[in-house]
């Protein structure tokens, strides 16, 4: 079990142990209730990295893992869930001392959800169907073909960076897929909080892994990141997190010609129409931009409602938005905690003024809440209305606690409002017509979109973006496939063994 969470360090795991940083140096993890420090992280430089990639790199060109059978290595995975699940408390904790989110979020949502992930894909006993076929040759007697094995194989050594938002749920996301692919991995988790990431880390240190099949590195160094992607040795980039910080990686990434997969920023529109289920849609419009206080890229910041039940859905959402308890995230109690840190909350402020300055009016939040920690990163629950879509705060990512409402008087009215922006990662359509609601759903340039309900994330299904909100897919079989390549064999069956093409010269 994991004790002593109170100022306690975290060391890198990299080949195949639990170890500091090379130079021995360690940055603190701020709890952002209290702006108090709890713990500390060793801080990996450029020769920790290449200490971690060299590992991967050996563990792949040399170990077994690649070779092992698929079921061999779910086996692994699932050992991990069960630690996991045997140290939920802590790691909740951690999640929530960490990033700020709720104790309840962090313990019915993201600690069962990384144990869940580990568990589903350990139970993929046979993910890859190779396939074979003959070939047909107009050269040949009819009958008589070449035989085709394409095959799926593992891309290599992957380079997984994640964001700060859900440290625990990405780090499942990436690793138990790659591995079950039978890749190795350097994970680097955002220095912002990744306290529970290190955490896992020790936990899976227990499982027996083969040495260097999985390295976790924290690091408050930006360059750390760079130098993972512009590794050589590194196959693929696996990348959650903004956009502008994914062009940069795809602009490094390209220089070698790296696989990659972006999952990358949203401004996700909320459609409500007037025969919607009032009390459903207002709850799920809630949920969608104050779930882990708007931290999310599938946010939904953008709420477009039919103005047949525009006054009366924005007086109900407004109503319920300022019964919310805001308070420390440690609290039970606690419906709504604070931010990552200040400084990403003073830039959500700046936001909200912007906006203010742009035409757009509060209806309720977007001041400090008077009665918190003056030490914490606390902001209200903030909706603005009188916004127009061209506005910045329509068309930027706050990843905060703002809900931009804008009415709708068509159809077509929401789907252009909808798709009017540089993004496309998600979407929600509510009303009682499934056959308008699956027409729309039709209609709108986004990798995900939901009816009737909000964040419904399940293993089995894939999940990603469109547009600026990036490519490839996260979980199910197309989010395995990312971390594999395709190989063809083909093999002449000519009779007699004088292939055709041998006469040609």
């Amino acid at each position: 079990m994991i004790t002593n969470i109170q100022k306690q360090d975290f060391d890198l795991f990299m080949e195949g142990k639990i170890a500091p940083s090379l130079s021995g140096q360690y940055f603190d993890c701020v709890n952002p209730s209290n702006g108090e420090v709890f713990a500390r992280l060793a801080d990996a430089d450029a020769v920790d990295v290449e200490i971690a990639v060299n590992a991967a790199r050996l563990a792949f060109d040399h170990g077994r893992w690649p070779q092992m059978a698929t079921v061999e290595r779910g086996k692994f995975l699932l050992r991990i869930a069960g630690l996991i699940r045997e140290n939920a408390k802590e790691l909740a904790d951690l999640e929530c001392r960490s990033t700020g989110k709720t104790i309840k979020h962090a313990t019915f949502i993201d600690v069962p959800a990384c144990a869940d992930t580990f568990e589903h894909f350990g139970n993929f006993a046979t993910p890859f169907n190779n396939e074979t076929m003959e070939i047909p040759s107009p050269h040949l007697p009819a009958g008589q073909a070449g035989l085709c094995l394409i095959s799926r194989e593992p891309v290599g050594v992957v380079a997984a960076i994640i964001p700060w938002n859900y440290p625990l749920i990405m780090a499942a996301w990436k690793i138990a897929v790659a591995l079950l692919a039978g890749n190795t991995v350097v994970l680097k988790p955002s220095p912002t909080a990744c306290a529970a990431v290190m955490a896992l880390a020790k936990i899976i240190a227990q499982v027996g892994l083969p040495k260097g099949v999985l390295n976790i590195i924290s690091s408050s160094r930006a360059q750390a990141g760079r130098d993972l992607v512009s590794h050589p040795q590194v196959d693929m980039i696996s990348f959650t997190g903004s956009t502008e910080t994914g062009k940069e990686v795809m602009a490094q990434a390209a220089k070698s010609i790296k696989k990659l997969t972006l999952e990358l920023g949203g401004k996700s529109p909320n459609i409500v129409f007037a025969d919607c289920n009032m009390e459903a849609a207002v709850g799920g419009a809630l949920a969608s931009i104050f779930m882990n206080q708007g931290q999310m890229c599938t946010a939904g910041s953008r709420l477009l409602v039919e103005d047949k039940i525009y006054k009366t859905f924005v007086e109900q959402l407004v109503k319920r938005a300022q019964t919310l308890n805001i308070g420390p995230a440690d609290s039970f109690e606690t419906e709504f905690g604070p931010l990552v840190n200040t400084a990403h909350r003073d830039a959500v402020l700046r936001l909200i003024e912007q906006g203010k300055k742009e035409g757009a009016k509060l209806a309720c939040g977007g001041k400090i809440p008077a009665h918190t920690n003056p030490k914490g990163a606390y902001i209200e629950p903030t909706i603005l209305i009188n916004v127009r879509n061209h506005m910045t705060i329509a068309q930027e990512e706050i990843f905060g606690p703002v809900l931009c409402v804008m009415p709708f008087t068509s159809v077509d009215e929401a789907v252009h409002l909808a798709n009017e922006t540089k993004y496309g990662l998600a979407a929600m359509v509510w009303t009682q017509d499934l056959v308008k609601a699956n027409g729309v759903a039709k209609r709108l340039r986004c990798g995900t979109v939901w009816i009737n309900t909000y964040g419904a994330f399940d293993n089995a299904v894939p999940f990603g973006g469109y547009k600026q909100s990036g490519f490839g897919r996260e979980l199910g079989q197309e989010g395995l496939h990312e971390y594999t390549q395709i190989k063809t064999v083909t093999t002449d069956q000519t009779p007699g063994g004088k292939p055709l093409v041998t006469s040609w010269f």
